[in-house]
């Protein structure tokens, strides 16, 4: 069927499922984006605590646990930080890694449809 002088392309089955997928994948990206810098936020407050527990000089420190704060020993501060700040950046690196993984899968769906559909279809984000 002509219109407009372009050609329309049969949608098979197999490409709609493709097309299905890349808006997921698309989703997923922007979702691993947000939480990406969600996660550097907390990577940098962390940071900042631990700077400031440095330059602080008392040996109990006002620590949030939940909504509550409550007083701590600074040492057990310091160990609490660091293994929040190691959680962070575990989370962080595995997050990275899915980003990656998502946009190699992307990448290849929009080789696929591309190739197929040529002008026809927009993958783009505007």
């Amino acid at each position: 069927m002509q219109q407009g002088g372009g050609s329309e392309t049969e949608v098979t089955w197999e490409d709609q499922q493709n097309i299905n997928k890349f808006g997921r994948l698309n989703n997923r990206f922007h979702e691993l984006e947000d939480e990406i810098k969600v996660a550097k936020e907390t990577n940098d407050n962390l940071e900042d605590a631990s700077n400031e527990l440095i330059l602080s000089d008392e040996d109990v420190v006002r620590f949030q646990i939940g909504e509550v704060f409550t007083h701590v020993p600074r040492e057990e501060v310091e160990n609490r930080l660091e293994k929040m700040k190691e959680d962070t950046s575990k989370l962080l690196e595995k997050l990275e890694e899915e980003k990656e993984s998502v946009l190699s899968l992307m990448a290849e769906l929009k080789k696929i449809l591309y190739g197929k559909f040529k002008e026809s279809i927009n993958l783009e984000e505007d």
